[in-house]
């Protein structure tokens, strides 16, 4: 027998819940299919089979907690023909099987299979992702293990046909998750995923750690937006680049926190840490609650760098492909509600850093110019801060500079 157990999942991460299983006891594997999915409260684990055989027990049930280096599974080596077992003829509902490809035509060799006119090999995963988004698997090259095509190969494949991706910092709007099976005739119940109930525990923390309190401004964003008009197509051609306002507000904050350290900080015990670098924290609103990448050194990238690493981070966000390096170490936070519609917001501090920024929707409103009326694309800013340590003043000296560098955008080039 080979054990299959929890694998590492982290720093500081040291427990899951079973979300999916995907094979069936009785059911035959091959090395790196995937057997389960844990759900942490940051990113999603496939747990491989690491070896050939029949997969004779589960130990723990979807929705379990499991530990560390817990025992999920037993499978025996030397079994054969497991799939032709009664248990396997019968799959429980949301665990499919891995199921072959047929080659391509003309018999040549499949991609990722190991011999020319083998059937190819697919994960489970991978099948849902090739379902969803009608991609045919026959032409999916197989990087997993054995030469199994996985989940990440199809989002890939998907990847690069002719559809273009999402703007970056403008995610798409996410699709309503779907409604859980009634427990009754007036209310609906559902277990809460490890992520929602981390998400809790921090939002929590939070509240009752922090004397939180918000400041408040608006932004002209009549330069700004001038400018993206002039050099985005031209950008995007060059470099390859979609410029979006979040570089210009990265860019921003990171020239503000240089001066005003203290919002860049971090309350250890009776001590003021202060950061001399800024690890930018972006919010992203996915399928499976909030995450928050973040930009490594920002404050040392020029403009195309940070629009880049956005692309890079918050595709690999949508594709289920983050670390945990992308996920911990932020110094600051940005957060984005404007792109949903949110007009004003108060933000919360995430914990235990000492301030977040944000950002709302751009809305055409009549201001005073020059003693006369007119109409300007204008945006509504929120600083959330930790008043334990920020005073009232730096922090509206902050938003008052962050201002000032997004309504004379050429300010952002100086530094």
């Amino acid at each position: 027998m080979t054990s299959i157990k929890v694998p590492p999942l982290g720093e500081s991460i040291v427990e899951a819940t079973v979300s999916r299983w995907l094979k069936n006891e009785g059911e035959s594997v091959a090395p790196g299919d995937t057997l389960v999915e844990l759900e942490t409260d940051k990113i999603t684990v496939e747990v491989p089979s690491i070896t050939g055989g029949v997969l004779t027990k589960r130990m723990v049930k979807e929705g379990d907690v499991v530990k560390l280096d817990q025992l999920l599974a037993e499978i025996d080596e030397k079994a054969s023909g497991g799939t032709s077992d009664a248990k396997a003829a019968a799959p429980s509902p949301g665990a499919p099987a891995a199921a072959p490809v047929a080659p391509a035509k003309g018999g040549g060799k499949a991609s990722g299979s190991a011999d020319a006119g083998q059937p190819q090999r697919v994960s489970p995963a991978a099948q849902r992702v090739a379902a969803e988004t009608g991609t045919d698997l026959s032409g999916v090259p197989g990087t997993g293990r054995g030469g199994v095509v996985s989940k990440a190969d199809v989002v890939d494949a998907k990847g690069q046909g002719p559809q273009r991706s999402a703007p970056m910092t403008t995610p798409s709007r996410p699709a309503p998750p779907a409604r859980p099976a009634p427990s009754g005739d007036r209310e609906t119940r559902e277990k809460m995923t490890t992520r929602r109930k981390r998400i809790a525990e921090n939002l929590l923390q939070s509240h009752v750690s922090t004397a939180r309190l918000t400041t408040f401004n608006e932004i002209d964003m009549t330069q700004v937006e001038a400018l993206r008009a002039r050099v985005k197509e031209k950008i995007e051609k060059e470099h390859g680049v979609r410029l979006s306002l979040m570089p210009f507000f990265v860019r921003a904050a990171c020239m503000a926190l240089k001066e005003f350290p203290v919002v860049n900080a971090q309350i250890d015990g009776d001590l003021i840490v202060y950061h001399n670098y800024v690890n930018m924290g972006i919010a992203v609103a996915s399928d499976a609650g909030l995450i928050v990448p973040n930009l490594k050194d920002a404050d040392r990238m020029g403009m195309l760098d940070v629009a880049r690493t956005i692309a890079d981070v918050a595709k690999r966000a949508r594709d289920g492909k983050l670390t945990m390096d992308d996920l911990t170490g932020g110094t600051f936070t940005i957060t984005n509600g404007g792109v949903f519609g949110s007009l004003v917001s108060t933000p919360i501090i995430n914990f235990p850093q000492v301030g977040i920024l944000g950002l709302h929707k751009t809305q055409d409103r009549p201001v005073a110019i020059a003693g006369k009326v007119e109409i300007r694309p204008m945006m509504y800013v929120a600083l959330s801060y930790d008043h334990r340590i920020i005073d009232g003043q730096q922090a509206v000296l902050f938003l008052v500079r962050i201002k000032e560098l997004m309504e004379d955008p050429g300010l952002l080039a100086i530094d």
